[in-house]
């Protein structure tokens, strides 16, 4: 570790005054005493007054007032009273945020004002951009824990690499946790719930050598029932079974220096996530007939929380790392460096037909290994010119495996598909007669297909800001951010399935059907292509192909902020961001088109020369695709209005925020399509405030509205989405609700809190690429599009939480989320390898359960 730059990572208030600031959701900004000396860079704190919010949103340590930045603060205090247990939690108090978790425990989804990719397939960073104590967390599985011992939560929206680095193109969630603190102290509390859940969490913190050496230590353990009963198995899954533990050290050996190392692991086993069938295709009388008629998914049960599997869901995520951060004041220049070193081990199988019926199961192990280190130096001059300088250094390294078995189950089914229903008139037997193959040789159980992929990513980027105040009111910003992304990728992918490796076009034509014809429906055996599921895979690095990626971006961030007096600050911002290509590692990367043109050898005309066939290196049923999608580059045009009253506090922002190539990942019903949108654009306004009408009663309001929409989707897996609004973006989100705080006297004290998250109406997806129509060589995509608008979403959730704090350290509290227990589908899906049907993930029921907590 090197020394390295600004202030530490401070926020330090006073107890709040009757009718002080607070954060956006009544409670005051709890922070660490640790910090008792502001580090250098504090003169932008002269002016705090007690109550007021810091934040290190800006790499500076601020009041939230003259942030000028769009920024959500949620605080430490606001998470232990609503009960937010994690991430995806947060999203009921920040309505700026949508979080979705989908496949398994690991694939989160982050979502800033429209904009979030990067669940379902590791060669994917996601464009909102997760830290946690100023380390990059660069894929979901290392973000969804628990949360730890945390000082407050900060939602920074919009493009922000000119302050972060690295691939913050839609925004920022920064988690800020306590340091070591050099007075003794800590809590323990225990948490029981419905479900049976039982969470319990400890912390500890104290000096090992008096006002030099300080130490904490925290941990937490949460375990409970599954809400999903799979009816056939007579088990239950979408459980919790996960623990955290975290050390750190502080050394301070004087005012101008301070290290903080810190250690983290967190281990997760879990049975998640449960997807039902919320619309029966014709395939699924045949799923029923393969399992001797029982059925094979539930058809008509309003209960959303009863499925049917052949065989459980497993999760098993590791997640540990070490980083350090060492902070040195130099006269006027304040150093920081921060050091970090993490590895991700993940490990799911499950049943990927969703269905009773054992037809496919999915088998994914993951291993990531990353590497950051970030310097930067801030001024603190005491004159009107200010800059901050930083240099941010990331290596990742990933291995990558994804392997489908066929079950028992797989043949028989494939069988009765292709005969139309009928068994007797199977296409595949028909096929295996041809070739002289036994019956049964196609479709076998076992291993259907392999992928293994290796990735590596090095990038290394400068960003800094400088501000000048031109008068004591007027202060102009300018900051920039120089990107430069290298990725290399080895694929070694191996399809065990014989019957998608046959050219059924050159079939035909050994069956006597002229070579014109043997690619048109005068083929019998054209219609059997549907079952090709997993044909042969180019491997690549190959002669045309070299598997790699080189990006390099200047962004740019132009500010003005304007300081009426204490109580108005207004900012206007023009900034653009970045995201550097990402690799789709699944079996559905495929060459592009200007390396390779689909078609047999056998049809007449043949397919037009292309590299890869030139080359030699075409195969059975291989067609184009995208092997990766080019960068994202986004721009915001933003202005804010902030106001700040001994009673009242309120933010107001607009904005229109464009990504340019906005890296869409959809699934296509056997794999995901990774494609560049053209262009995607989203206008609105964000509002959040808090009044304090009488001193114990804080009620607090937050809107966004959004319009978003596709200015260019010419090449989607839907077809053309220019114009379309965006899918599963709701126009107006909302979070309103209270605090009510009764001290007694003798000083323990009663809060009463509530909040209600409403989302309007919106499609759950834009249409299901499985429904896609090719008629006569032209793709018709107006059935896949009418799927999707059979599906909307609505969301009315209130939760309600009720603490008594005594005096000598206990607390009693009671709550309850979803209070409306309103079940809402999160995202669909088309059923994997069953033309027709859809499958959907819902939210989380009601819950409700009683803690206590212990600080001393």
């Amino acid at each position: 570790m090197a020394l390295a730059i600004a202030g530490p990572a401070w926020a330090q208030s006073a107890a709040p005054a009757a009718g002080a600031a607070t954060d956006r959701t009544g409670n005051p900004a709890t922070t660490s005493p640790a910090a008792a000396e502001p580090p250098a860079g504090a003169r932008d704190l002269e002016n705090a007054q007690p109550g007021d919010i810091i934040v290190t949103a800006s790499k500076r340590a601020r009041t939230l007032q003259d942030t000028p930045i769009a920024v959500s603060v949620t605080s430490a205090a606001t998470i232990e009273q609503a009960q937010i247990r994690d991430l995806i939690d947060l999203q009921t108090v920040v309505p700026s945020l949508r979080v979705s978790q989908n496949q398994n425990s690991g694939q989160t989804n982050f979502f800033i004002r429209g904009f979030g990719n990067g669940a379902n397939n590791p060669g994917i960073e996601p464009s909102v951009g997760v830290f946690i104590d100023g380390v990059y967390r660069s894929r979901s599985a290392a973000q969804i824990t628990d949360l730890p011992n945390i000082e407050r939560v900060e939602v920074l929206r919009g493009p922000q690499s000119t302050l972060f680095g690295k691939n913050a193109s839609a925004g920022v969630i920064s988690v800020v946790t306590q340091k070591p603190q050099f007075a003794f102290g800590g809590s323990v509390s225990a948490t029981y719930g419905n479900y049976d859940q039982y969470v319990v969490k400890g912390d500890i913190t104290g000096p090992i050598v008096a006002d030099l050496l300080a130490f904490s230590l925290s941990g937490n353990y949460n375990k409970r029932d599954g809400y999903v009963r799979v009816e056939n198995l007579d088990k239950r899954i979408n459980d919790r079974d996960r623990y955290d533990i975290r050390g750190q050290l502080l050394f301070s050996p004087g005012s101008d220096l301070e290290i903080r190392l810190i250690g983290d692991y967190s281990n997760l086993d879990e049975l998640c996530c449960a997807a039902r069938n919320v619309l029966a295709g014709a395939t699924v009388p045949a799923l029923d007939a393969v399992i001797g008629g029982q059925p094979s998914v539930n058809r008509n049960s309003p209960n959303p929380d009863r499925i049917r599997l052949s065989r459980l869901p497993q999760n098993r995520i590791e997640n540990y790392g070490i980083s350090g951060q060492i902070d040195y004041a130099l006269g006027d220049l304040a150093l920081t460096s921060i050091t970090s070193y993490r590895q991700l081990r993940s490990k799911v199988v499950d049943d990927a037909d969703f269905t009773a019926a054992d037809i496919i199961t999915n088998r994914i192990n993951t291993a990531i290994d990353t590497t950051t280190q970030e310097f930067r130096v801030a001024s603190n001059f005491a004159g009107p010119l200010n800059f901050l300088l930083g240099g941010f250094y990331f290596n990742e390294k990933i291995d990558y495996t994804n392997a489908l078995d066929f079950g028992k189950d797989a043949g028989l089914y494939l069988d009765i598909l292709a005969g139309g229903g009928n068994p007797a008139a199977s296409g595949i037997t028909s096929v295996e007669r041809i070739l002289g193959l036994p019956v049964g040789t196609f479709q076998q159980p076992g291993r259907a297909i392999t992928d293994n992929f290796g990735y590596k990513d090095e990038s290394y980027s400068a960003f800094g800001t400088v501000d000048l105040k031109v008068t004591d009111k007027l202060t102009l910003t300018g900051g920039f951010n120089y990107t430069n992304d290298k990725k290399r990728v080895r694929s070694n992918v191996v399809s065990n399935d014989a019957f998608s490796a046959i050219d059924l076009v050159a079939l035909g034509a050994r069956l006597g059907v002229p070579p014109t014809l043997a690619n048109t429906a005068a083929n019998p055996l054209l219609g059997l292509q549907a079952l090709q599921f997993l044909p042969p895979f180019l491997n690549f690095p190959n002669a045309v192909e070299n598997g790699r990626t080189h990006d390099d971006n200047w962004s740019y961030t132009a500010r003005a902020a304007y300081k009426f007096d204490r109580h108005w600050n207004a900012y206007a911002t023009y900034a653009t961001g970045f995201k550097a290509s990402s690799y789709n590692l699944s079996r559905d990367s495929r060459p592009f088109a200007s390396d390779f043109i689909a078609g047999s050898p056998a049809q007449s005309p043949a397919p037009a020369a292309s590299p890869i066939r030139t080359a030699g290196l075409a195969l059975p049923n291989l067609t184009s695709g995208t092997r990766f999608a080019g960068p994202e580059t986004a721009r915001v045009i933003e202005a804010g209005l902030k106001a700040s009253f001994p009673r009242v506090n309120f933010n107001i922002a607009v904005f229109d925020q464009t990504i340019k190539g906005f890296q869409e990942n959809t699934f296509t019903g056997t794999g995901f399509a990774l494609t560049n949108a053209g262009k995607q654009r989203s206008r609105g306004f964000e509002f959040d405030g808090s009044v304090t009408p009488v001193d114990p009663l804080t009620l607090f309001l937050a809107v966004t509205y959004l319009h978003a929409q596709y200015i260019s989707y010419p090449g989607s897996p839907l077809g053309d989405l220019s114009g379309q609004t965006v899918e599963s973006v709701p126009p107006i989100t909302m979070s309103i609700g209270g605090a009510y705080t009764k001290t007694f006297a003798g000083g323990t004290r009663f809060i009463l809190r509530g909040d209600y998250q409403y989302a309007s109406q919106t499609q759950v997806v834009q249409g299901l690429p499985a429904f896609v129509r090719t008629v006569n060589g032209v793709r018709d995509s107006s059935a896949a599009l009418a799927i999707g608008r059979q599906f909307t979403r609505e969301v009315d959730e209130a939760n309600l939480s009720a603490t008594v704090q005594l005096t000598n350290g206990l607390e009693f509290s009671a709550y309850v989320r979803n209070l409306l227990d309103d079940r809402y589908l999160t995202a669909i899906f088309d059923g994997v390898a069953q033309q027709g049907s859809v499958y959907g993930y819902y939210n989380q029921p009601r819950t409700y359960g009683g803690s206590v907590r212990f600080k001393f």
